[in-house]
């Protein structure tokens, strides 16, 4: 059935080999951010430097099962179809997608609450009176609301992330991609912030098992919660957050004095930005604490979630962000030559999370895409102007100079603490 449909939409990907596994080279400089946040590694593709394996978690029952998630229909369909469109698929490395088993996902969440997603099967499952009493008990209610078959749905979501994490420890892949991922704001026992399961935790406990220390970084607008949760107690996972924080801004976590406890104190770190954020202030921010991050925790992995509703435009971030901001972050991450999973996350325009996992897809392969969105199936989503690029937002940055020194003299006086306790 999928494939039918999937051929219906996206065609035959036979004419290229991406999913024979490509090997793509690229050329890295060795140079890391200096003390300028402007300068930001440049890539590009050179056959005679070393080999970057670049996967992307695929197949066409995830793709149509991932799409299912309420709050973001036809993103998935869009991110794919504009790869296809821009022909990145034959230089990615087909990682196929796992189905996360109720065993995979209990090493976070709670069994009952496992137990509960899977009597969520049928449409006539969630018309019971006792499955919407106890919907309340797991917050599995407006923004998280039951759907059919829903623990098919977050087996995918997990999976997902899963395979990618899998094929880093395998060295099958250097960085592994799943779009289709990052989904940040679930705790232990209750969904929250359209987030069913944290495939963001699932991912990292699965990288723990090769990887004395992994790095987590979170891009997305909105505080990186569930997963700083998760960790806030152990040095084991390094967790930096950027995010917009403010009165009444969802989830009201992740204050700068938020550090973490225990032998984590110290290990949870945050970076609050007000409305307005430009590219300038976020890639100055974000480059300028997570490299001195990586100097002193020497991470042996590192998971980036790209969530994209940082982008200007997006109804529930007010940012004023562009793709070329996630890319300079990105690219200096990939510099470092670590292990690397990317994930997505949020992104509530569609057709603008495309435009900006296509990018930085792009950018991790060292290749230039043309401004004009190709002839593909979802052309139309583009309009009026047809074009990959997107203009800054115009909010009032309230980020000032002194606000951003400030925060930047709290946390890099917590980063230079790290590893001395």
């Amino acid at each position: 059935m999928y494939e039918n449909l999937y051929s219906t939409i996206f065609g035959n990907d036979r004419d290229s080999n991406h999913t024979s596994g490509a090997i793509v080279a690229c050329d890295i400089s060795p140079q890391l951010v200096s003390d300028s946040p402007d300068t930001v590694p440049e890539m590009r593709v050179s056959a005679t430097e070393r080999n970057i394996r670049v996967g992307y978690v695929h197949s066409a029952a995830h793709l149509f099962e991932c799409e299912r998630l309420p709050r973001v229909r036809q993103r998935c369909l869009l991110v794919h179809g504009l790869l296809k469109g821009y022909n990145l698929l034959k230089s990615l490395r087909t990682i196929h997608p796992l189905v996360a088993s109720r065993e995979d996902l209990r090493l976070f969440h709670s069994t009952d609450y496992i137990n509960f997603l899977e009597s969520c099967e049928a449409e006539k499952d969630l018309e019971k009176e006792d499955i919407i009493s106890r919907a309340h008990d797991y917050n599995l209610v407006d923004d998280c609301a039951p759907t059919k078959r829903l623990l098919t749905l977050v087996g995918h979501i997990a999976g997902g992330t899963l395979a990618a994490a899998r094929a880093i420890m395998e060295k099958t892949c250097d960085i592994a991609i799943h779009w289709e991922g990052g989904w940040h704001h679930a705790h232990r026992s209750e969904a929250a912030g359209f987030c069913y399961v944290n495939d963001v935790v699932l991912g990292i406990l699965e990288l723990r098992r090769t990887f004395r220390r992994v790095l987590y970084i979170d891009l997305d607008v909105h505080h990186g919660d569930g997963v700083e949760e998760a960790f806030a107690g152990t040095d084991k996972v390094l967790t930096v957050s950027v995010h917009q924080y403010e009165p009444g801004f969802y989830p009201g976590t992740g204050a700068a004095s938020d550090v973490g406890f225990g032998l984590g104190r110290g290990y949870s770190i945050n970076l609050p930005l007000r409305s307005g954020a430009s590219d300038s202030t976020f890639v100055r921010v974000v480059t300028t604490v997570v490299d001195e991050v990586r100097k002193r925790y020497k991470p042996d992995a590192v998971v980036c979630q790209c969530g994209a509703d940082g982008l200007s435009g997006d109804p529930l971030g007010a940012w004023n962000l562009t793709p070329g901001a996630f890319v300079q972050c990105v690219r200096l991450v990939q510099s470092w030559g670590l292990p690397l999973l990317l994930l997505g996350g949020g992104g509530y325009v569609a057709a603008n999370a495309a435009r900006c996992w296509t990018t930085i897809t792009a950018a991790l392969l060292g290749q230039d895409l043309e401004e004009d969105i190709p002839e593909h199936h979802f052309l139309m989503m583009y309009g009026p102007g047809y074009e990959l690029s997107l203009e800054p937002g115009l909010r009032r940055d309230l980020n000032d100079v002194a606000y951003v020194d400030d925060l930047l003299q709290v946390v890099m006086k917590q980063v230079r603490q790290i590893g001395t306790t």
